[in-house]
């Protein structure tokens, strides 16, 4: 397949082959994206919206909004409530032009998904906080204390959020499900190999003679881009995030670090599952 190493010819790799899958309605177009077109910004446009939101973008993350940065479709989640099966349609990434009530209330989210994790059933509380206080007043306190220190997150699509600081060697795009927090790639390429994994045609079929069917396997040369991006390595570390990362066995797998079977042949993120279940 030859993914593209450099970011601005991968960018352009994934417009080129998301918009001929979603040209054609059959399996391979996911739903809610047939004739679907990504709207890129100009860089006065990207240079207004730093000025009305007062954030800077970070180089790899403007090359997104320049080239990508939303579609002009909404994507279509099916799910069933009470054996009634609903379909809804959901913002995909963010269109920092029309999308100002949803990008506000998704960085509200944030501090308030990490802080129920502190008040609510999880009883969430690092060790750099110190001894627990006994009053909320104070707990919240040193929550807010910590929780402006982080580094800059903005926000890309539901949960997700890159980390937006030059001054780190690895500027990843994390998911933040309330305090439980994952790396979902530590570079934009990989992030995006990931969440548009459906949407590239990236998979081979491979029977299994046991369940006697098809799955769906990621090809050898995306599972690598996987594996590589994952692996150990000391300079991967997120300012006052990481212990939030850690503090979640789920968040192992994001700096290499917890056991997972060989051959697994899925997403670090998702590994984590799989060797939870069968611990």
């Amino acid at each position: 397949m030859d993914i593209p190493s450099n970011l601005t010819e991968f960018l352009y790799w994934i417009k080129e082959r998301t918009e001929k899958i979603w040209s054609v309605e059959d399996e391979h177009c996911c739903k809610g994206f047939y004739g679907a077109k990504w709207q890129g910004l100009s860089e006065a446009q990207i240079d207004e919206v730093e000025q009305k939101y007062k954030v800077r973008f970070i180089p790899e993350h403007r090359e997104f909004l320049r080239i990508l940065h939303a579609i002009d479709k909404k994507e279509v989640v099916e799910y069933e409530d009470e054996g009634e099966i609903i379909l809804e349609e959901c913002t995909f990434f963010y269109n920092w032009l029309e999308n100002e009530e949803e990008i506000a209330r998704e960085i509200g989210y944030l501090y308030k998904g990490i802080w129920n994790g502190v008040t609510g059933v999880n009883h969430v509380w690092l060790k750099s906080w110190g001894i627990k206080p006994k009053s909320l007043e104070k707990r919240k306190e040193i929550f807010d204390e910590w929780f402006s220190r982080l580094p800059v997150l903005l926000p890309l699509k539901s949960c997700r959020f890159i980390v937006s600081d030059e001054n780190l060697r690895w500027r990843p795009v994390i998911c933040a499900f309330g305090s439980e927090v994952t790396i979902m790639g530590w570079d934009f390429r990989t992030y995006l190999l990931y969440e548009l994994r459906d949407h590239l045609n990236i998979h081979i079929d491979v029977f299994d003679e046991e369940d006697q069917m098809f799955y769906k396997e990621i090809i050898d040369e995306v599972q690598n881009i996987f594996d590589e991006n994952m692996k150990y390595d000391e300079t991967k570390d997120i300012p006052y995030i990481k212990e939030m990362i850690l503090y979640w066995s789920s968040g192992w797998s994001s700096f290499d670090l917890n056991y997972y079977p060989e051959n697994t042949r899925v997403h670090p993120i998702e590994r984590t599952y799989i060797a939870e279940e069968e611990q």
